[in-house]
């Protein structure tokens, strides 16, 4: 099997084929690639739908030489196995292996990392601009989604380019119309009006009942047909931003793409090819489900994805009801999300409250400040968002709700460490950029029935809140149906030490793992709940009862709910053994969530080891209980 694909080993490779032979290796790299992805899991529809795409750039411009930049970075699978990865999909998004996502260190064709989306043209402009400033005839490109366009940096990043002379900039719009979630936008509407506008329907069907009776030339007009669209519908909105706009052409035809891009490699001045795609191109399963096949765990191909049984409810799953059951019994709840529907669970919210449920694109900006809009005229929005993509609104978070004391709800899914997806989309630092925050209060639960309490809790609450869970299924708990507030800033001993010698105030995902330590150490454990307001009459008490505190956090020790603890014993005067647990100062790379939280010492043997490690003669002191460490 893959006889061609064993053969290429990077583009120089490549470039050796001819037409045909590269029809061929595009049929091998698509079978090769969903027999990779069925295997490791991760990104497949996006992926499928770029293989075309990705063998005629590297074909056309000589690559690495020539920058390219993918955006978002989900659909590079092809691009790295042309470019000598071909066995490290073998490790794809495992711990220690091969990252989902571009990445600089990995490969000198890995031009700039795009995890996150609405990048690729700022940083290929500055690409661009470098090489002309460094009098060089390298090309920079940028592949940017039909989704990512949504994202303002785009916008910003193509008002710069209509400014900027004599650069060697290509930006190629892959237009498959999908994102993660359905597309949404005018910007959506605009390309969908390109592709089936009254105008060129009319003109292609004219000239096809034309060319008919002159069978050489109709059959020249149809291969050519594609180059005809840019004829006929110009793309007025690019244009005006000073590219030279050219398409759209199919994104799977390699008879256009490739003389297409030779054409546009001569031209100076800022380029723009419009090509249309399908995700999961050549798969038929993933081509009628783009959404289901978008990030999959590992399945057979020659079955597709089949749901499992009975499982505990996620975090995501708990907001969702949550959400729709809190919509209910209050009218003012709207929910947004930015393009992030299913990851946010808010499919069924859409599908109960559709006029109450906002899906704003890839523009977590815009989607913060229209909540404070809305929450300035009396609403009560809902935001939820993952933790990692918050960091793109900090700026509005700051400004425009927490200054105005304004009443907005944070859901904010995905706190912690999530796994494959790796560094980019870790919430790790959440808890530190948002305690800083005047105004806003934060809230950790410990298990699934505490997150509907405290999301229920934060809702009520007047002003700005915020609820940080972690990605996956929690300890499988009973959830309450009643939507009952808990106290404000209230914590809980949830264990009490035979001996008191040391107590853990653990938070959130962390009392888990925190409780199974303490029972080999015996410890106190305190589930704190609040990470702002700060339960400070809790850790006096535990202060006083206890020679030494411990706190757990899944976020950055730097700054996070650890350092909230040490700052309030410093303002009571309480002089106390302390030791802060949590994620290191640096990023945290891909792999299992237990096996990275495990490698930081985040999970039950690891906070033992540290506390003894640590407070080795306290413990001494006490009974003594065996280790799993």
């Amino acid at each position: 099997m893959y006889e061609l694909l064993k053969t290429i080993n990077d583009p120089a490779d490549l470039r050796k084929l001819d037409r045909v032979g590269l029809k061929a290796f595009a049929e091998e790299l698509r079978a090769y690639l969903l027999d990779c992805v069925s295997r490791t899991g991760g990104h497949l529809s996006s992926n499928l739908g770029t293989v075309e795409l990705t063998i005629a750039l590297h074909y056309v411009f000589h690559t690495p030489e020539d920058r390219l930049v993918w955006d978002v970075g989900h659909q590079t699978y092809p691009h790295k196995i042309l470019t000598g990865r071909r066995e490290g999909m073998a490790t794809l998004r495992q711990f220690g292996g091969m990252s989902g996502f571009p990445r600089r260190v990995e490969s000198p064709y890995d031009t700039f990392g795009t995890a996150h989306s609405s990048t690729s043209i700022s940083a290929a402009l500055g690409m661009a601009v470098a090489a002309r400033n460094q009098r060089s005839e390298r090309h920079a490109i940028a592949v940017i989604g039909d989704s990512a366009m949504t994202g303002g940096m785009a916008f910003e990043a193509m008002n710069n380019v209509g400014v900027t002379e004599d650069i060697r900039l290509l930006v190629i719009l892959n237009d498959n119309d999908m994102s993660i979630s359905p597309a949404v936008g005018a910007l959506n509407r605009y390309l969908a009006r390109l592709m089936s506008g009254r105008f060129y329907a009319t003109a292609k069907e004219a000239g096809k009942n034309v060319l008919r009776n002159f069978p050489p030339i109709f059959e020249l007009a149809r291969k050519f047909e594609e180059h005809a669209k840019g004829m006929v519908v110009p793309g007025t909105l690019f244009e005006e931003f000073g590219f030279n706009y050219i398409g759209p052409i199919d994104g799977h035809d390699l008879d256009s793409l490739i003389p297409t891009l030779q054409n546009l490699k001569t031209l100076k001045g800022p380029q723009f090819l419009h090509v249309v795609t399908r995700k999961g191109q050549g798969y038929k399963l993933a081509e009628a489900d783009p959404v289901l096949y978008h990030g999959p765990g590992k399945f057979d191909p020659s079955v597709g994805i089949r749901s499992g049984g009975a499982a505990k409810p996620t975090y995501t799953q708990v907001f969702g009801d949550w959400l729709c059951d809190m919509a209910r019994a209050d009218p003012r709840l709207l929910g947004i999300t930015p393009a992030m529907r299913e990851g946010s669970g808010l499919v069924r919210f859409e599908k109960e409250f559709p006029e109450r449920y906002f899906d704003v694109g890839i523009a977590e900006q815009h989607a913060v400040t229209f909540a404070a809009g809305l929450a300035a005229d009396g609403m009560k929005p809902v935001v939820a968002i993952y933790s990692t993509f918050l960091q793109r609104g900090y700026d509005q978070l700051i400004h425009d709700v927490a200054l105005q004391n304004l009443d907005v709800t944070f859901a904010l899914d995905r706190g912690g460490l999530v796994g494959n997806d790796g560094a980019t989309h870790h919430g790790a630092f959440d808890l530190s950029y948002l305690r800083c925050i005047p105004n806003l209060v934060i809230a950790a639960p410990a298990d699934e029935n505490e997150c509907r309490q405290l999301l229920t809790t934060a809702f009520m609450h007047d002003g700005p809140a915020a609820v940080r869970y972690p990605r996956g299924t929690g300890t499988g708990v009973a959830i309450e149906q009643a939507l009952k507030p808990l106290p404000l800033g209230v914590g809980e001993v949830c264990r009490q030490a035979a001996e008191p010698r040391i107590a853990i105030l653990a938070f959130g995902s962390m009392v888990p793992p925190a409780r199974a330590a303490a029972e080999l150490l015996d410890a106190t454990v305190a589930n704190m709940r609040w990470v702002k307001p700060l339960d400070v009459a809790l850790v006096k008490k535990l202060a006083a009862a206890h020679d030494a505190l411990v706190t757990v956090e899944e976020n950055a020790v730097m700054g996070g709910a650890g350092s909230a603890v040490a700052e309030a014993l410093a303002a009571e005067g309480i002089e106390k053994q302390l030791l802060l647990l949590g994620l290191p100062d640096q990023f945290i790379d891909h792999g299992d969530t237990a096996k990275l939280l495990a490698s930081v010492g985040l999970d039950a043997a690891g906070i033992e080891r540290a506390i003894r490690a640590r407070f080795g003669e306290l413990i001494s002191g006490a009974r003594r209980y065996k280790s799993v460490a």
